[in-house]
């Protein structure tokens, strides 16, 4: 499964869950503007505020929170200039005092109406409301890669936006980065643990189990992988140990040396002869009387002994 719809699976699970609690709204809705939103200064003094979303779901949710805040907004969609020409979808939000009062609280405004860097430490001082402020950084614009190179990322427009969300992750136990990039900052959890902790604090519950599965998954062809080589592996070693004693075999038979060794060297070479094919073991059992796989293994390594050894002279006289 690809990066981008891992993401916009634990999008779309998190924009299904609904904040109960008054200040768990308004830390969802200080997250979603601290990453995706934006503060228009219009004539007069007038203010307005866009959001600015990838996926529907997501904007259809902050629409909702927006509206149990009683602030009216608008939806809107529009496709990017940008080579990928992807669909995204905006809120726009009058500036009405109402909306102003309710974004002051939510820490996206200061008292003397300017945007805010990061809220202030009330806004995320429960653990209700770390969870709802992960929760809402994420749907803003978070960003999920795996399985092999497993990456959450969190984007805000300042440093910091993404200390915050790296803060208040380590509130809750869950270990994040900060990066500072030409165009954003961004807070980042690399490895299965730091990610499904960071999704399981805010919410995406359904999310990590299909990682966990996924990763599951990968572990066992992995390890199929392994045994499968190893196995081929033992094979091509087997192959070459059986033709190396069925050459050291027919040269001792044609240099007429075979019938002059010990019995049970001869009875080692009629079955390699017999039985090309078959492993050691294997071999072992049909000896009479029956012996073991070192046995047998050290008969025929003394027959290709005895092979080099007679070839050595006839190499130094040429």
């Amino acid at each position: 499964m690809s990066g981008g719809s891992l993401a916009a699976d634990a999008r779309a699970e998190l924009a299904a869950l609904a904040p109960v609690r008054r200040c768990d709204r308004l830390a969802e809705i200080s997250a979603l503007f601290h990453t995706a939103g934006t503060v228009h200064l219009r004539g007069r003094g007038e203010l307005a505020f866009h959001l600015d979303l990838a996926e529907s779901p997501v904007a259809r949710r902050a629409f909702a929170v927006l509206r149990d805040l009683r602030i009216g907004s608008a939806i809107r969609t529009y496709r990017r200039t940008s080579f990928d020409r992807a669909s995204r979808t905006q809120l726009h939000v009058e500036g009405a005092q109402h909306a102003i009062d309710v974004l002051t609280e939510a820490g996206v405004l200061g008292r003397d109406g300017l945007p805010l860097d990061r809220p202030p430490g009330r806004v995320v001082a429960r653990a209700c409301c770390r969870a709802a402020y992960l929760r809402g950084a994420f749907l803003g614009a978070g960003s999920l890669s795996g399985p092999r190179s497993p990456h959450l990322e969190v984007r805000t427009p300042l440093h910091a936006g993404a200390a915050l969300v790296r803060s208040v992750a380590s509130a809750a136990g869950i270990r994040m980065r900060v990066i500072d990039r030409e165009s954003h900052s961004a807070a980042y959890a690399k490895g299965w643990e730091a990610i499904e902790a960071y999704l399981s604090v805010a919410g995406a519950t359904a999310t990590v189990l299909g990682l966990e599965e996924r990763a599951l998954v990968a572990g066992l062809r992995a390890d199929a992988n392994r045994l499968a080589n190893a196995d081929h592996a033992n094979l091509v070693r087997q192959s070459r140990s059986a033709q190396a004693q069925l050459d050291a075999v027919r040269r001792l038979r044609d240099e007429g040396t075979l019938e002059h060794l010990a019995p049970t060297l001869q009875a080692a070479a009629a079955l390699r002869l017999r039985h090309p094919s078959l492993s050691l073991r294997e071999l072992a059992a049909r000896a009479d009387p029956a012996a073991t796989k070192a046995t047998m293994a050290g008969r025929l390594a003394r027959l290709v002994e005895l092979s080099e050894a007679a070839r050595k002279p006839r190499a130094q006289a040429g």
